[in-house]
Formats: structure tokens, sequence, C-alpha cells
């Protein structure tokens, strides 16, 4: 594959993440696709340690997909496997047994149960999973396990990524002060279902399982499943979120509303949105990162379906690629979306210029008002469907020639 020009949107370094006490890493070239990089990330977590998760709902998933999924259920964690370069999807029973050999490898390193092993893999779909790859540097990974370098598990787990995804807080539980740090990967055939990327969120809070998925689904609903590049939802999408533990809490807490938590929701929900921008950002060929809001809705969901409809539309972000304010467009994805809208009270706004309400362009409006905004990196689009009080913002990229080039060459 030909080497892929970096986002223009690529931090200029690494964000500082915060260190989440009880988390260990360390990550080996094991050739599993890729030469000359680390393929392969082991994580490992001390006893106690607890894990909620949310997965694709593409109904061909990987084989990593179908064992963390079976086992997250009972809310235990002691290591995380992730390769990249192979998705081990559609691999048959040969892929069921590359991810179990996987997790028995791990456990016995580690002493633990092969179910408290969770195993992700990223990649080309449909090619055997060299395992034996893997299997021949786990133990050298469990021995080299330290404090998690957060760049370099970012940069273990990338694909077609142009740059390491990583982001992270501090959040008060009380008068304790707790560790949120994350790390993602993703690029392409990203497109909300669940979460259409790898996502791997740590914190050192000492919170049950059951507190952990009430935490977990309104983040990543917000967050990674407000996302889209090219609607394609990806057989091997996996949130996790894994609670070490260390850090004792001012009283037990039961349930994931509970007020002491409203700090680490709002610190989890940042982390988790900024991931998901991150992927947007370096969406496979995009040169402009677009927020869409949508108000005026007959509920959430609504609003978001709408704001997706029009986030996918290959004719409004081509549109976008080129600069072109072409508001018909947006029209026209409002009305696809199958959702409730008004069109003598639709109204449409970008870079703040009203363009059109109350079903009709607006008077005073003229394209040069907004055309530099179109040609800015940053792209805000405004729909209000006339309907109820429902509201939701996507975020999602512009479509350009680089995409077909990655995507064209994929496998080559």
């Amino acid at each position: 594959m030909a080497e892929i020009p970096v986002s223009p949107f690529a931090p200029a370094r690494f964000p500082a993440l915060p260190a989440v006490a009880g988390v260990a890493a360390a990550t080996a070239a094991a050739g599993v696709r890729y030469k000359g990089r680390e393929d392969v990330l082991l994580t490992t977590l001390p006893r106690g340690s607890t894990v909620a998760g949310t997965f694709t709902r593409n109904t061909m998933p990987g084989a990593p997909v179908d064992w963390s999924r079976r086992h997250v259920a009972q809310g235990k964690a002691r290591a995380l496997v992730v390769n990249t370069g192979n998705a081990n999807v559609f691999t048959g029973k040969a892929g069921a047994k590359a991810v179990r050999d996987t997790a028995e490898a791990a456990a016995k390193l580690l002493g633990c149960r092969p179910a408290e092993v969770f195993v992700a893999s990223t990649g080309v779909i449909g090619e055997p999973l060299p395992a034996e790859r893997i299997l021949a540097v786990l133990g050298d990974l469990a021995r080299a396990q330290a404090p998690a370098d957060w760049q370099r598990v970012a940069n273990a787990i990338r694909t077609t990524d142009t740059f390491a995804k990583g982001a992270g807080r501090i959040a008060r539980i009380g008068q304790r002060e707790v560790a949120i740090a994350g790390v993602a990967k993703g690029s392409g055939m990203i497109q909300p279902d669940m979460a259409t990327m790898l996502a791997f969120v740590f914190t050192d809070a000492r919170l049950p399982a059951d507190v952990l998925r009430g935490l977990l689904r309104p983040a990543v609903d917000d967050s990674f499943n407000a996302i889209t590049v090219d609607s394609d939802t990806s057989t091997s999408d996996t949130v996790l979120l894994f609670a070490t533990g260390q850090v004792p809490l001012p009283r037990a807490i039961a349930r994931a509303g509970d007020p002491l938590l409203r700090d680490f929701r709002a610190k989890l929900l940042e982390v988790c949105q900024e991931l998901a921008q991150q992927i947007v950002r370096d969406g496979e060929g995009a040169q402009k990162f677009v927020e869409i809001r949508v108000g005026g809705a007959a509920s959430k969901a609504a609003a978001r379906r709408i704001g997706l409809a029009v986030a996918n539309s290959p004719l409004v972000k081509t549109a976008i690629a080129g600069a072109d304010a072409n508001w018909g467009r947006v029209v026209m994805a409002v009305g696809k979306s199958g959702e409730k809208a008004d069109r003598d009270r639709l109204s449409i706004r970008m870079g703040g210029v009203t363009i059109a309400e109350r079903g009709y362009p607006h008077p005073d409006y003229r394209e040069e008002q907004v055309r530099p905004h179109m040609r800015g990196r940053e792209i805000l689009i405004e729909v209000d469907v006339g309907i109820g009080t429902g509201s939701a913002t996507v975020w999602t990229c512009d479509l350009t020639h680089g995409y077909i080039s990655i995507n064209g060459d994929y496998r080559s």
C-alpha cells in the first residue's frame, strides 16, 4: 500500500495523558501484516479490575468481537491484546481458534482465566490471522510490562490512521481525583452503529462493572455514535472501558447516576468526544472537519438520523470538499432521512450565516457571505426542521479524491 499523506489535522505532538494507576502495557513488531512497525499490544490490569464494552452491530462481526462480547458480561478484566493489520473477520473456525489461543496464552502468562483477557483486531477482512506471530511475542510482552506509554500504545493499534489518537482527563469523585485516559484508532469504515473503530479507555477509579456499563453507553451515544466518515459500519468495532480500582472512593457507588459521579461522567464524555473527533479529523483523504447541528426535530434520535443523512450524503460531502455552499443538497439530505421535517419551517445556516428559512432562500443571502467559511478547514452547518425540540450534533469530514486513492490501494 502506498504511503498515505498525513492529515492536515494531525496534531504537532501527542497529547499528555495522565497515568492511570494499575495499567501496564508493552508493544511489539510481530509482522502480522506490516513490516518494521509495532503491531501487537498487550495491556495488563491488576486483580479486581472491572470492564464494560460496546460492540459493532454489523451482522458479520469478527472472531475477536464474538469473544469479547461473550465475556464482557462477567465484568472482570486482567488483560487486553490488540493486533493491527488483520481484522480476523470472516475467517471461520480458524479465526475463533486464533482468538481462543491468544486469550489462553495470555491468561497462562498472567495467572488468570482466559475470559478475563479481551482481544481486538483491526485490518484486512477475510484473510487468515497468522496467530502464531502474535503468540510468539506474548511472552516478551508480558515480561516487558511497564506503566503505559500512551503514545506507543496508540501507535501500535493504527491501520490507515495518519496520527496516533489519545485523550485524557482528571476527574473528581467527591474529594478524590481519578485519572481517565483513552486511545483510539479509526480513519475509514466509519459510521456509527455502536462505534466504528477501536477505542480503549482506562480509569483508576474503583467502580463496579454494572456502573461502568451505565456510564459507557451514554458516553458512546454522544461521541462515537455521532461520527461518520463514509457510512460503512465496521465488522470489528469495539469500545472497552476498564477500571483498575486503584483509587478507593469516598463510598461505594452502585449506580451510574450517583451524584458523586457528575464530574466523572462529564470528563468521560469529553474523552470519548475528543477521541471520536480525532477519528473524523483523520478521515481517509479528509481536508475539512464538519460539524452538523440539527434542531427542531421530533426527538434527539430523529435529529441524529437527520444529521447523519446530511453527513453521509456524497453530494453534500463533495460540495464541502469543493468549498461550495450548495445548501440545496442539505435540503435534499434532510428530506431523504425518513424523519419528520416541515418544509415550510426549515432553516439552514452555514458558518453562522442564514441561507434559508421558512422554507425559502433568505432574501438578504449572498453566497459571497459564506464563501470564506467554506474555504476553511472547519465547517459548521446548522439545520432546524421545525417540528419539535429534539436536537443533536454529528461530526463528519469532506469526501475527496484521497479517499478513493487510499481505499483503491488498501490491499496492494
